[in-house]
């Protein structure tokens, strides 16, 4: 995984030694990661055109927000996530891949944390809990 550090390592590798938060997107293919300070990136799509990325590449994106107490998720799940066309399908397989590249990229950078999707992103999970509770 290339792990780009903005605005440079030393100043990421600062932040991760002071505890701050670390605002970080992975590539859906686990292949590339920009990890930044909160208050240098703001926000995700801010931080991936301050790094060379289009801004609407948002898409195509993990996006937590971490620090050693663990790791939030902003579970937003595209409608076109690897052209599935049925909606719970899609959460699932965006879900799965989603723990399995995270994960991969918080042992990458020294943090072995839980992954928590905080509640307000959770609304997907009721499409899926729907589908299951007639089996």
């Amino acid at each position: 995984m290339d792990i780009i550090k903005f605005p440079s390592a030393e100043s990421v590798n600062k932040a991760v030694s002071a505890d701050e938060p670390l605002l970080a997107v992975i590539s859906f293919d686990g292949k590339t990661a920009v990890v930044s300070q909160i208050d240098e990136a703001v926000e995700y799509h801010i931080l991936l055109m301050k790094s060379g990325f289009k801004d609407t590449d948002i898409d195509k994106f993990f996006r937590i927000v971490l620090d050693k107490s663990g790791a939030d998720w902003t579970f937003v799940c595209p409608p076109d996530y690897k052209n599935i066309s049925y909606k719970d399908k899609r959460i699932e397989a965006f879900y799965k891949d989603g723990f399995a590249v995270i994960s991969d990229f918080l042992y990458s950078v020294g943090y072995l944390v839980g992954i928590n999707i905080p509640k307000r992103y959770r609304r997907h999970f009721d499409i899926m809990s729907d589908d299951n509770s007639s089996l």
